[in-house]
């Protein structure tokens, strides 16, 4: 696989397995029933093994019609693209998805895929390569790109472990995190405070990813780790609106 289509696509899966603060007693005051509030940042990334590529990242949450939201993430270079969608309602401080798309392409070679959530059968409609099936869920299932504000959303209520369920390449994954300490980092929007989260569910495979959000800016995430096998990945907030 080419190198920088091999980088945006691994950006895509920490970006979904991740684009995831200190809670006090003043912060529980401010975040009851609300949601995350509307935004765009930019992200660098950076893949290392042998060699180092860089890659630029944009994510976006808007408000849409009919109490709709949509989670977008981007990334391209010179010949390879990316494009995650994520459409959902919320809950009771739940994301309920409705529908997700992966679109992606190198070297004029295109992959799609799209999930479409049917809550009243309890069922995910599987479209990939044109050949629809549908895969059970429970209530609680997620997208593997929309998760990551959920993990968000939990932070901001105060909670400090994370278990979910993900419809992800046909199967249903568990994936789980813990908030660890609270950090000071120098990013490019300046020095802030940061919860670091990581991922625990596959540990003992020898993975580490390590997230760190920022209450001051509604649980952003701002940073992120990832090291396998004598490879690492990293990403780096650039701009944030």
């Amino acid at each position: 696989m080419n190198t920088r289509y091999f980088l945006i696509s691994k950006i895509g899966i920490l970006m979904g397995v991740t684009s995831m603060l200190s809670f006090s007693a003043d912060a529980a005051e401010t975040t009851s029933n609300t949601f995350l509030s509307p935004y765009t940042a930019v992200y660098s990334t950076v893949w290392k093994k042998g060699i180092s590529l860089k890659v630029e990242g944009k994510q976006t949450l808007s408000k849409k019609d009919n109490n709709l939201w949509e989670f977008v993430f981007s990334a391209d270079s010179m010949i390879a693209s990316l494009d995650e969608r994520s459409i959902f309602y919320v809950e009771n401080n739940h994301i309920i998805p409705t529908k997700y798309t992966y679109r992606s392409t190198v070297l004029g070679k295109k992959k799609t895929a799209t999930l479409t959530f049917n809550w009243d059968k309890k069922l995910v409609r599987n479209d990939v390569k044109n050949k629809p099936w549908n895969l059970a869920i429970n209530s609680n299932t997620l997208d593997k790109l929309s998760f990551q504000l959920q993990v968000r959303q939990d932070l901001k209520l105060g909670k400090n472990d994370f278990n979910y369920q993900i419809a992800d390449g046909g199967y249903i994954k568990n994936w789980s995190f813990r908030r660890e300490s609270m950090e000071s980092i120098n990013t490019k929007l300046g020095k802030v405070s940061a919860i670091k989260v990581i991922r625990t569910d596959n540990l003992d495979k020898g993975k580490r990813t390590s997230f760190w959000f920022v209450p001051k800016f509604d649980y952003l995430l701002v940073k992120l780790e990832h090291k396998e096998d004598g490879e690492s990945y990293r990403l780096d907030i650039d701009s944030l609106k």
